[in-house]
C-alpha cells in the first residue's frame, strides 16, 4: 500500500471514529475527541497544514450555518433543544472537511459525483445520527429531503471552492 493510500485510510478510520464518538457522546468529550482527531490529522496527514486549516475553518462556519438553520426551523432537533448548531455537530463538520481533501478526494474527479452522492449521503448520516439517538427528525420526510437539498447544495459548492481556491491541499 503506498503513503498515499495509507493516509486516505487513516483519514477515513479517523473520520468514522470520530462521528461516531460525536453522535454518541454529543457532549465536550465529543469535541475534545475531534479536537484531538483534527489537529493528529493536520500534522500527521495533511501535506499543508495551514491552507487546510483555512479550508477547514470555512467549512466549519458553512456547515454550521447550514445545520443552523435546520435547527432554527426544526427540521433537525436534539434533546438539548438547541436552537443553533450544537458544538459536538459543528466539531463533526471539522473532522468532514478533512476527508475532502484525503479520504473523499476521488470524488474532485467526476464534478457530476458530488451533485448525486450528496443529497443521498448527507442526508443518512443525519438520519444514521437519529437512530443512535443524537438528533431527531420531527418530520422524517420533510427533513431528509431539506437535508438532500441542504447537502446537494453544499458539498459541491465546498468541492469546487476546494478545487479553487485551495487546490494545493488536494493530494
Amino acid at each position: 500500500m503506498s503513503r498515499d493510500t495509507a493516509l486516505k485510510v487513516v483519514n477515513f478510520l479517523l473520520f468514522q471514529a470520530g462521528w461516531f464518538a460525536g453522535v454518541i457522546l454529543t457532549s465536550p468529550w465529543a469535541v475534545a475527541i475531534a479536537v484531538a482527531i483534527l489537529a493528529f490529522h493536520l500534522v500527521a496527514i495533511s501535506s499543508h497544514p495551514w491552507s487546510e486549516g483555512r479550508f477547514i475553518l470555512l467549512g466549519i462556519v458553512l456547515g454550521s450555518l447550514l445545520d443552523g438553520l435546520w435547527f432554527r426551523t426544526g427540521i433537525l432537533q436534539d434533546g438539548a433543544g438547541s436552537a443553533w448548531t450544537p458544538l459536538w455537530l459543528v466539531a463533526i463538520w471539522a473532522m468532514f472537511m478533512t476527508t475532502l481533501a484525503h479520504s473523499l478526494a476521488w470524488m474532485h474527479q467526476r464534478t457530476w459525483l458530488p451533485l448525486v452522492f450528496a443529497p443521498i449521503a448527507g442526508p443518512m448520516a443525519y438520519y444514521a445520527a437519529s437512530r443512535l439517538g443524537a438528533v431527531d427528525l420531527p418530520d422524517p420526510g420533510l427533513s431528509l429531503a431539506a437535508l438532500a437539498l441542504g447537502w446537494g447544495i453544499i458539498f459541491p459548492l465546498l468541492m469546487a471552492v476546494q478545487r479553487r481556491y485551495f487546490r494545493e491541499t488536494l493530494i
